[in-house]
């Protein structure tokens, strides 16, 4: 199991290598069927919300820049173990990026303190680092977090269920939309990443439009040129400008789940 510790902090992340044996693919595949919090959603209009996981900087400054210049705000999920520190996605974002972004008025929500693989860890050592990442966005000054997202997007049973109750939405990596019976607990969400990022966000437009439902919208860093985990500042600008020419109301996560009730 890979975790960044706060020890670290000044040298390079390395890139994550996921579980690829037999039982953790089973296990990815079955934990999406249990400890499952359904969703009840009736919307006026499509939503989608634009998020950033690990909150490379290039996120908090391009990225933020984006959403602000059409009045608009997104969700930044921080490690907080992973600050100041570089990466594969460029240079990670500090205490003072998440609190300049809180008082403009974004979401910073939670991504654990380390990046700690869920699926492989206890619940005890998932709800202690889960603890220690609150408790450094306290110091932020930043607020409570009240979204979550699993780094790599896996979680193990016993894990998915004590963070139901700490966290309105419990976010994943899965492809999917939010609408009636969505699993809360592990909701899905879709990449604007790689080659072919920009393409598969709209197709997820489309179809979160045709059936008037949320989508959440994930990336890592915004640059010129991005990581293989990013998009550019260009994708993300017409992604936007495509959401709201076709009647989305683009929301943060917190905002989209007080609006399905939570």
């Amino acid at each position: 199991m890979q975790t960044f510790p706060a020890e670290e902090i000044g040298e390079k992340v390395d890139a994550y290598e996921p579980d690829v044996t037999l039982k953790g693919k089973l296990r990815r595949r079955l934990i999406r069927l249990a400890h499952r919090r359904p969703a009840k959603v009736k919307l006026e209009r499509p939503m989608v919300s634009f998020s950033f996981d690990d909150a490379p900087a290039t996120a908090c400054e391009a990225g933020a820049r984006v959403l602000e210049q059409r009045g608009l705000r997104g969700t930044y999920y921080f490690a907080a173990g992973l600050a100041g520190r570089d990466g594969p996605m460029g240079r990670f974002a500090t205490g003072e990026h998440a609190a300049r972004l809180h008082a403009a008025g974004h979401e910073i929500a939670c991504h654990t303190f380390s990046h700690l693989d869920c699926g492989q860890s206890s619940a005890a050592e998932t709800l202690a680092d889960v603890d220690r990442n609150s408790a450094a966005l306290a110091t932020w000054g930043v607020g409570e977090p009240v979204s979550f997202a699993y780094p790599y997007g896996d979680v193990a049973g016993p894990a998915k269920t004590a963070l139901a109750s700490r966290f309105k939405t419990l976010r994943a990596l899965h492809h999917g939309l939010i609408a009636n019976g969505a699993d809360l607990n592990q909701a899905p969400a879709v990449g604007i990443e790689g080659e072919d990022g920009e393409a598969v966000a709209l197709d997820w437009l489309d179809k979160a439009h045709a059936r008037n439902a949320w989508l959440i919208l994930y990336t890592h860093d915004v640059a010129a040129e991005p990581s293989q985990w990013g998009c550019t500042i260009g994708t993300l600008e017409r992604l936007v400008d495509g959401a709201l020419v076709a009647g989305f109301d683009v929301v943060t996560v917190a905002e989209g789940a007080r609006r399905i009730g939570l």
